[in-house]
């Protein structure tokens, strides 16, 4: 199959990519998220555009879970929780809790429950067919890429989003009754911002501190 890409000029290349890097540079990971509801056909458009991201040998081994139930998004905090408590209470180095101490993040993730909706990510260890379990290929880097083609895509649509890994995340395997070859891999919380919606001031690396060029 032949494949053409239309082409721009350089300037107009040069606009594109600094309008994109504008846009981009307001993205922020949000935890207080308004409870108005978003079309959800719209985030569907966004899991599309999320599965067209490469995969090793085109297996594409994902999943993406839409969750919007409000007794499923209550199952999932309370197990979230339960596993999060152990991470702060003993699972965690005392260089990564004081890493977080900026955020103010402890174990309780009402989050999960005031979003409108949760998109849980699995990855698939392993493919099946008719045979039987077939051979996945560079699961992470592929699932990784589509993440972020999804948060790219969450942002253009004018919601915010989380990465939540409450490791270990097995429960939501069982929560959302999985297939064993399905790993979960992240759960994003996604919505508008609450009216009074805060975020760390930080500050990302200069170009000069991420890019070599040779």
């Amino acid at each position: 199959m032949k494949y053409e890409l239309h082409r721009h000029s350089s300037q107009e290349m040069i606009d594109r990519s600094s309008k994109f890097l504008q846009k981009m540079q307001a993205r922020r990971s949000v935890r207080h998220f308004s409870r108005e509801p978003v079309p959800m056909e719209a985030v569907r458009n966004c899991i599309s555009a999320a599965a067209t991201a490469p995969s090793g040998a085109h297996k594409q081994p994902w999943t993406f879970c839409l969750v919007v139930n409000p007794e499923m998004k209550s199952k999932i905090r309370v197990a979230a929780q339960q596993e999060e408590f152990k991470n702060y209470h003993g699972r965690m180095s005392d260089e990564w809790l004081k890493d977080l101490e900026p955020f103010g993040t402890d174990h309780i993730k009402p989050f999960i429950e005031e979003a409108p909706g949760l998109i849980v990510v699995f990855k698939h260890a392993f493919g099946k067919d008719e045979h039987g379990r077939t051979q996945n290929y560079y699961v992470n880097e592929s699932v990784g890429i589509a993440v972020g083609i999804l948060l790219t895509a969450l942002h253009e649509i004018g919601l915010v989003a989380l990465i939540h890994t409450p490791s270990p995340m097995n429960f939501l395997a069982e929560t959302l009754d999985r297939p064993d070859n399905e790993r979960a891999y992240l759960n994003i919380p996604f919505g508008f911002p609450s009216s009074d919606c805060e975020v760390p001031d930080l500050e990302r690396k200069r170009i000069e501190e991420i890019l070599k060029e040779y």
